[in-house]
């Protein structure tokens, strides 16, 4: 498959979780990943369709597949589902999905200039691997 043309992207804002992360989407235990509306507007990113293909990088850029995006919905962050998070292979139950996540938000926000709230509109990927790279 020809990647030069799709969207290339690591989850989270450092090096050690962005590897943990991409080797639990290759390891088939992270199907979806969540991120702020408001980070998407402030950075200017269009936000992700379904149906969009694009490329999991390691933090170094280094690119490990390409996934498809099955279903993409904005959640309020109070409203994500055990059922949901669990897509996200992460974390063990409802209460350190929200602990982590909103750790992370909190720290993103900081960084390009949102306030996290539970109200707070979440983009909600859930993806498949169509190719290991």
């Amino acid at each position: 498959m020809d990647i030069s043309n799709l969207k290339k992207w690591s989850f989270g804002l450092d090096e050690k979780m962005a590897n943990s992360l991409a080797k639990l989407v290759l390891e088939g235990k992270k199907r979806a990943t969540s991120s702020s509306l408001w980070g998407y507007e402030i950075e200017g990113e269009e936000i992700p369709k379904e149906g969009e293909k694009s490329v999991i990088t390691l933090f170094d850029e280094t690119p490990l597949c390409v996934v498809e995006n099955k279903r993409v919905r904005i959640i309020p962050f109070k409203e994500i589902t055990f059922s949901l998070a669990v897509l996200e292979g992460e974390d063990e139950n409802l209460e350190s999905w929200q602990e982590n996540h909103r750790a992370f938000f909190l720290e993103e926000g900081r960084e390009i200039g949102y306030t996290f709230c539970e109200d707070m509109p979440v983009v909600f990927e859930e993806f498949e691997v169509i190719e290991v790279l």
